[in-house]
């Protein structure tokens, strides 16, 4: 009997040469997601530092990097503000505020308000001063009817572009209160600061998350509770502008 020739079975291999391009186009998928990542958060400077890095990996053809930015020429300066140095910046800020200074001390003059009002330029921003005389009764937290539309004028001085965050503090002389409804000169700084500002904000041009009130008392003079005269001045109400950068710090407030 004759033995049957056995088939052998070869075992088929399957073609793996399509793995290579599938791997590269999961790759370019993944490059392609940073990418996208990248320009939602509009980071200048990742962007430009992904480019490269993608650039110098795929070669031939035309990329997805092809272009350093998602940006026309020049706006991705205009949005890399780390470019500018904080030195930089904060004399930006400060030129600023000195026009703001020129603008409200041309309404103190022009109202003739020189002895009541004063402002000036410090390390913590644009500080104006404006005598507790001409705005609060003796012992009273409300602003007097008589000086409400000064206040409101005043609100119009504070408006900036982009705004700016306002401390409004409250000072008083050392002479103790002798009112029942409030127990010390702390208390009826804090209030007379609340109420000036709610004032200022009477103002819809002006954001009231951007305010905040102090009050301090007899504790900050700025002259001697000795004479009349310096018990005055003690007696104020002080609005700061704060600047959008600061001493020490890197990068811009946002708004």
């Amino acid at each position: 009997m004759a033995k049957r020739k056995r088939k052998e079975k070869h075992e088929e291999h399957m073609d793996e040469s399509w793995l290579i391009p599938y791997a590269d186009l999961l790759t370019l998928l993944l490059a392609l997601f940073i990418v996208l990542f990248a320009m939602s958060s509009i980071d200048a400077n990742k962007f430009q530092m992904l480019a490269r890095a993608f650039n110098s990996t795929f070669e031939g053809g035309t990329g997805i990097m092809e272009y350093p930015s998602p940006l026309p020429d020049g706006e991705m300066e205009e949005l890399d503000v780390t470019k500018t140095e904080p030195k930089e910046q904060q004399d930006q800020e400060h030129e600023k505020l000195k026009e703001a200074e020129k603008k409200i001390n041309d309404y103190i003059s022009k109202k003739g308000l020189n002895d009541k009002l004063k402002t000036s330029l410090t390390d913590e921003g644009l500080l104006i001063t404006i005598n507790n005389d001409i705005l609060f009764e003796s012992g009273s937290v409300y602003v007097r009817k008589r000086d409400e539309d000064l206040a409101k004028e005043i609100s119009q001085l504070l408006v900036m572009e982009p705004p700016r965050s306002i401390i409004v503090s409250g000072h008083t002389d050392n002479i103790p209160i002798q009112n029942a409804q409030y127990d010390s000169n702390w208390e009826l700084s804090v209030m007379r600061a609340v109420e000036f500002m709610k004032l200022l904000l009477t103002n819809p041009s002006l954001s009231p998350e951007l305010f905040s009130a102090k009050g301090y008392g007899e504790f900050k003079p700025i002259s001697s509770n000795k004479t009349t005269e310096g018990r005055q001045k003690n007696r104020r109400v002080e609005i700061l502008i704060l600047p959008l950068v600061q001493k020490g710090q890197q990068n811009p407030v946002s708004s």
